[in-house]
């Protein structure tokens, strides 16, 4: 259950890794020598040069900084890793300035020849180039980027970097069974999921004191991040403060509205649901503690690193045999880390390694269902990775978080229909159907709380309001309230459930938090129109993988006979929620 590393890198020795490090400084150096000044000048074969060279120098350094990063990542009470995770961000910064001058040149040179984006020697970046020239609005001066660079190091990526250690190695007192135990972060959660109702209430109420405790440390975090975020908004000229982000993913505000605004329109679906789970859980009410609680009858089943395997990679062979090998070879070559430990990051995520033509996955796999279904999340990035970088080249793999989950929820949706297929009873179904209605629960509508409360953190701000710890969780409460209503009963703690969660902090990136809305509704659309179709779907669920970011998500959707901008389109996906939810009903 631990990965294996040693494949990104050629040597996993200190001074080796220094070395990589330091040869892809020199390595940016030497293109800013060859380029700098020159860029608006190019005619478009030597800009298709240009930008072969850039993805050639990816490539190149890829693999060294991705092993800092998930060695850090893997056990942050290392002193190596912490040492190889301070050399690689300094590198990055270092390179990150040498190349400062690329963006700000090639938006230069587009905004005085857009006719460069169409021609046809510059075919396979179209889409790229219509990307920069989107943000050539924003650039700032070459000097003006590179202090930027600089001072988000010890600035906002600092602060980040604090959430992620503090987490990582806060340890909590509980008792189990008649026993004290003393756990990490990342193995306390895991009780979140508990069949036993005061463990899973315990869990709560000890993890989220301890981060109220903590108020002043979480405040100050997102204060400090946020008010960087308006000040960068002010000086790149952006609409608002989405509007970063909108360009990030390559989506519009229309989009974006119509997809909000068909959440809110359906919050009653989503309580209906959480109303039925009360009634199989014998309840007149659920409280937060049980939201993605497992129900109480559901047959005890847990799963060996081994059976998890088995189901997903069977999962994904049931739809494409292609995927399936992919997946089991993800396995095979260890690119999975589930071992829970100490020092670990909280969480999942993968990281693709396109040099590589593969990805690595970190999790803590507690052998739970839930683990199951991350795993099949996680994988489904993977499988996306193994597609996307055969047929593009990284310039083209800088995929919106919008599509970049469309790969991970389509697989959460295979795994549902393997799982359903093997449902030999009444508490069988209902435990399956109940787990992909909580994932998708929390992951569209209580991700909905989220993006109203980071809206609402901006508006305070330009209120002259002053964030403090009370003032963000009041915030936060009235974000979720308007997605739960009265449905659900809270426990005071969860006032600071905003504390842990990571997307806040990312350094440079607001609004993290809508795309899972968006993965969640357009892959519910999509599945509905493989069900229609079945295997006639395969290919078009494959290209729209393979495209990476070489079309917009608004592309993607019209070639699938979709206007993503229109509100009917996200409520196709709805319809399918509603009919796991009228099976579910049908249960009782």
């Amino acid at each position: 259950m631990r990965w294996d590393l040693s494949q990104l890198v050629e040597s996993t020795e200190t001074a080796s890794i220094q070395s990589q490090l330091d040869g892809m400084v020199a390595d940016a150096d030497g293109l800013r020598d060859r380029f700098y000044g020159k860029i608006e000048g190019l005619e478009a074969d030597a800009l298709l040069g240009l930008l072969e060279q850039m993805d050639e120098f990816y490539l190149k350094h890829e693999g060294v900084t991705i092993y800092c990063r998930l060695l850090y990542s893997a056990d942050s009470t290392s002193n190596i890793a912490k040492q190889l995770n301070s050399a690689v961000r300094v590198a990055k910064v270092k390179a990150g300035q040498a190349l400062a001058f690329f963006d700000i040149e090639l938006g230069e040179l587009l905004a005085k020849k857009p006719g460069l984006v169409d021609d046809p020697a510059l075919a396979e970046y179209r889409h790229y180039l219509e990307r920069a020239l989107r943000r050539v609005p924003h650039n700032l001066s070459e000097a003006e980027e590179r202090l930027v660079i600089a001072k988000d190091r010890n600035g906002i990526s600092a602060w980040q970097q604090l959430q992620g250690d503090w987490l990582s190695t806060r340890t909590y007192d509980i008792e189990i069974d008649g026993e004290m135990k003393i756990l990490p972060y990342g193995e306390i959660i895991g009780f979140y999921q508990s069949p036993d109702r005061d463990l899973r209430k315990r869990a709560n109420q000890i993890v989220y004191e301890g981060l109220g405790e903590d108020e002043i440390l979480w405040a100050s975090a997102v204060r400090a991040v946020c008010a960087d975020h308006m000040q960068m908004c002010e000086l790149r000229k952006y609409v608002s403060p989405m509007t970063q982000s909108l360009i990030a993913n390559d989506v519009d505000q229309k989009t974006i509205d119509s997809l909000m605004s068909t959440i809110e329109k359906n919050v009653g679906l989503y309580q209906k649901y959480l109303g039925l789970k009360a009634k199989i859980m014998g309840m007149e009410k659920i409280a937060n503690w049980d939201i993605v609680a497992p129900l109480p009858d559901a047959p005890e089943k847990t799963y060996t690193w081994g059976q998890s395997r088995e189901e997903v990679v069977a999962a994904y062979s049931g739809f494409d045999s292609q995927f399936g090998e992919w997946v089991d070879a993800m396995y095979g070559q260890r690119h999975i880390d589930g071992e829970v430990r100490k020092g670990k990051r909280s969480g999942a995520f993968c990281s693709s390694w396109l040099s590589g033509k593969s990805a690595y996955i970190l999790q803590s796999f507690n052998g739970r269902v839930g683990d199951v279904y991350t795993q099949a999340h996680e994988l489904g990035h993977a499988v996306h990775a193994y597609l996307g970088s055969r047929a593009q080249k990284p310039s083209n793999y800088e995929i919106g978080s919008c599509i970049a989950e469309c790969g991970s929820v389509f697989g959460e949706l295979l795994l549902t229909d393997r799982l359903l297929t093997k449902a030999e009873t009444r508490e069988e179904k209902q435990v399956i159907l109940a787990r992909i209605l909580d994932k998708f629960g929390m992951s569209a509508f209580q991700v909905s709380a989220r993006v109203f409360f980071e809206q609402s953190m901006y508006d305070a701000i330009e209120s002259g309001e002053f964030l403090d710890g009370e003032t963000v969780a009041r915030l936060w409460t009235a974000g979720r309230n308007k997605i739960y209503g009265d449905a659900v009963d809270w426990l005071s703690e969860m006032k600071w459930e905003w504390t842990m969660k990571v997307h806040y902090y990312i350094p440079n990136y607001r609004f993290y938090n809508y795309p899972y809305v968006f993965a969640q509704l357009f892959v519910y659309g999509l599945y509905r129109l493989y069900k229609e179709q079945g295997e006639d779907f395969v290919p078009k669920m494959r290209a729209l993988l393979s495209a990476g970011s070489s079309k917009s998500p608004w592309e993607l959707g019209k070639e699938l006979g979709f206007d993503i901008q229109e509100e009917a389109f996200w409520q196709r996906g709805m319809k399918q929620v509603e009919e796991f939810v009228d099976m579910l009903e049908e249960t009782l």
